[in-house]
């Protein structure tokens, strides 16, 4: 059984749900990353990723300098042990149609497991698997 402890990134960035979209999406801009884990102290409220920014965000005519992170996060965040098994990680994924599962361990968030990072370890000759692969290309 392979686990999501063995392939998660623990390279994480994490933002209050005070800061603005402005700040989250200049910061996803810097880190080359998609998403932001959305914090209070260290424990995960929520995530808000590059796409929730321009529907929830944007395209609903909302100021990015002054809305907040809290104001278009998803809630209710699925989240994963770095000893599940990877395969009903991608369940997990499939069944709440999300991308993303932050990894925490004693409520305690620890990394981060993605589609990208699936289809790498389970499939890497998928083409999914070699995009996620890939440096980003800004």
């Amino acid at each position: 059984m392979t686990t999501v402890g063995e392939f998660m990134t623990t390279r994480l960035v994490t933002m209050d749900g005070t800061d603005t979209l402005t700040a989250a999406a200049q910061e996803m801009r810097d880190s080359a990353i998609g998403d932001v884990i959305v914090t209070n102290g260290d424990q995960v409220v929520g995530i808000v990723t590059d796409r929730d920014i321009t529907v929830r965000g944007v395209a609903a005519e909302l100021n990015p300098s002054t809305t907040t992170l809290n104001e278009i996060l998803t809630q209710d965040v699925v989240t994963v042990s770095q000893y599940d098994d990877a395969v009903a990680a991608a369940d997990l994924m499939r069944t709440y149609g999300v991308r993303r599962l932050p990894v925490v361990e004693d409520g305690r968030l620890i990394g981060l497991v993605s589609l990208g990072d699936l289809a790498v370890e389970r499939e890497p000759q998928s083409v999914l698997a070699d995009i996620s692969a890939d440096e980003p290309n800004n």
